[in-house]
């Protein structure tokens, strides 16, 4: 078997599918995550992702297909896996009752790390998490996003190679989200993470490559720029105008073609749209312009457009 140290592809999967009797959680995917990549798998809930990680971390056996993780297949070698993988679940797996010291020495003592190491590794991420102040008191007195915070440390006092992140943000303020994703960041390149999420701005702000999972099924893969421009060029000018007619959308699209009507007027798609061209379009007709902007395009209009709706929480 090649070991992990030769292993360029952290964790490969192929036709991964996942069945509850007639139910398909998880329909014949395809995925590769290169080491050191944050990869991000993007989706509404109930699209699959959880049960996907845990068919990685070797929780749950798969239906159908095969997958490995640096070079450990999960389903002869599930061993091997737990060897160089950790899981910050979706669900926070902490004790309340004891410190956060406690709960990172009891992690690195399942794992046969001794108390040496065990307390260097864990005074280093209290303060990558910034818990040091409050690492004596008990759990149970933590904020949301401090659970968050130790549940990753937790995660990663045994040094893995591979670091699957389960909705690490779910239910969290904006603040302790973005504390979070500060977090990660410093893990980029040194430790391959793939991440679970359906906020879009997460996976936009944070990951190397992205694979969207919608009901079960990839519908799509690229970095995060990459999607954006499967769409679009990148510019969407918003025109607000009252009144807004069938007739002045088919005109406009004479000069653009990409013009799609909104409730409060039009889009129109392109690197060159001129507001004085337009008005000369829509003031014969009786409309008046609003107001006009620029657009950026977005993952949310890339879930849109790929699925024909809004990414469900």
């Amino acid at each position: 078997m090649t070991s992990a140290a030769e292993v360029s592809t952290a964790i490969s999967a192929s036709a991964l599918t996942k069945h509850y009797d007639d139910f398909v959680a998880v329909d014949g995917i395809d995925l590769e995550v290169e080491r050191g990549e944050l990869f991000a798998l993007l989706g509404p809930n109930g699209a699959g992702k959880t049960t996907t990680i845990k068919m990685l971390c070797c929780l749950l056996r798969p239906t159908a297909g095969t997958a490995s993780v640096m070079g450990h297949d999960v389903s002869t070698d599930p061993l091997g896996v737990k060897s160089v993988i950790a899981l910050s679940p979706q669900e926070t797996a902490i004790a309340e009752h004891v410190s956060a010291w406690d709960n990172l020495s009891l992690m690195a003592g399942s794992h046969g790390i001794d108390k040496a190491t065990a307390k260097a590794r864990s005074g280093e991420l209290l303060e990558m998490m910034g818990l040091v102040d409050r690492a004596d008191e008990r759990v149970k007195k933590y904020s949301g996003g401090m659970k968050r915070r130790l549940s990753i440390a937790m995660a990663l006092v045994t040094e893995p190679q591979v670091l699957f992140l389960d909705e690490p943000t779910l239910g969290l303020d904006p603040q302790s989200r973005r504390a979070i994703w500060s977090y990660i960041e410093e893990l980029k390149g040194e430790t391959t993470i793939l991440l679970t999420t359906h906020y879009l701005e997460e996976a936009d702000a944070l990951a190397d490559r992205i694979e969207i999972i919608d009901e079960a099924k990839i519908v799509a893969l690229g970095t995060p720029d990459e999607l954006k421009g499967s769409i679009s060029d990148g510019q969407v000018t918003v025109v607000e105008a009252a009144g807004m007619t069938a007739d002045a959308i088919e005109a406009l699209r004479q000069t653009y073609p990409e013009v799609k009507a909104t409730a409060t007027g039009v889009e129109i798609e392109g690197s060159v749209v001129n507001l004085y061209d337009i008005q000369d379009v829509l003031r014969p007709r009786g409309i008046v312009v609003e107001s006009s902007y620029q657009k950026q395009v977005t993952l949310d209009d890339v879930f849109l457009e790929l699925t024909g709706k809004q990414l469900r929480e």
